[in-house]
């Protein structure tokens, strides 16, 4: 239930379409459907502008299929990231229309078309071994309603990579950029362009890299004073708050 879908329910309880009393039965799970396991929030998107997401580690397959089949019966566009194989196998059992994405570890159900952000989310990599964090951030992107670019393999090894694509970085509105190694990208993205930049330290790199920390601790430390910095490998993260950008 978001913001639209509610005014539109109290419109046709006004009309007489809707009977009051099955108006409370399509409220009734507000703000939240107890499973049990789990306790699901319906009410999230009408709260914070875009419905529960379902993060897939830790949650027996059963569960999840639960979860992501209440969210879906509710009519929204249902994401869930980091799934496993069997978590996969159940849903699309029940949803063959759900989308895998294997370099993301993303699933999606599509049920509504939705044009909520006012520009373009530029997803940019600095190599393809950051393409699934990238990946994982513009499915995330795109199904919170967002036009996205992708700029896959352009990091600073090679720098003339980057620069021949200054037209799609000044056309985006904010920037999502994904490097390990030292992490320095998002500076240099930061420089060129004058929006916000949300640099994601992914976990690629050799032992000194720390499994991200490096690029972690590189990112905090830009000097480029449009780049904030999320989580090591959480494109999820980094795609949300975009696309709260985007809607402003």
């Amino acid at each position: 239930m978001d913001e639209q879908r509610l005014k539109a329910l109290l419109e046709q309880v006004r009309s007489g379409e809707v009977a009051p009393d099955d108006a409370l039965d399509q409220l009734k799970t507000l703000p939240y459907e107890d499973l049990g396991f789990a306790k699901v929030d319906h009410h999230r998107a009408l709260r914070v502008g875009a419905p529960e997401v379902i993060f897939g580690p830790g949650k027996a397959p059963d569960h999840f299929a639960q979860i992501f089949a209440r969210l879906a019966a509710r009519g929204n566009n249902v994401l869930a990231t980091r799934v496993s194989p069997e978590q996969i196998e159940l849903v699309c059992e029940e949803f063959p229309a759900a989308e895998h994405n294997p370099s993301a570890r993303t699933l999606v159900l599509r049920q509504r078309q939705e044009k909520l952000g006012k520009g373009i989310i530029g997803i940019v990599s600095a190599g393809t071994s950051d393409i699934p964090v990238a990946e994982e951030a513009a499915v995330t992107a795109e199904i919170m309603g967002n036009d996205v670019t992708r700029l896959f393999d352009v990091g600073v090894a090679g720098l003339h990579r980057l620069l021949s694509h200054g037209d799609d970085l000044r056309m985006a509105r904010v920037l999502v950029v994904c490097a390990g190694m030292e992490g320095a990208l998002p500076s240099v993205v930061g420089g060129l362009v004058g929006v916000p930049v949300i640099a994601v330290p992914t976990s690629v790199g050799y032992g000194a890299a720390f499994g991200g920390i490096a690029a972690l601790l590189g990112m905090i430390n830009s000097c480029a004073s449009n780049v904030t910095v999320v989580n090591i490998d959480n494109g999820f993260g980094a795609a949300y708050v975009a696309s709260l950008i985007n809607r402003l």
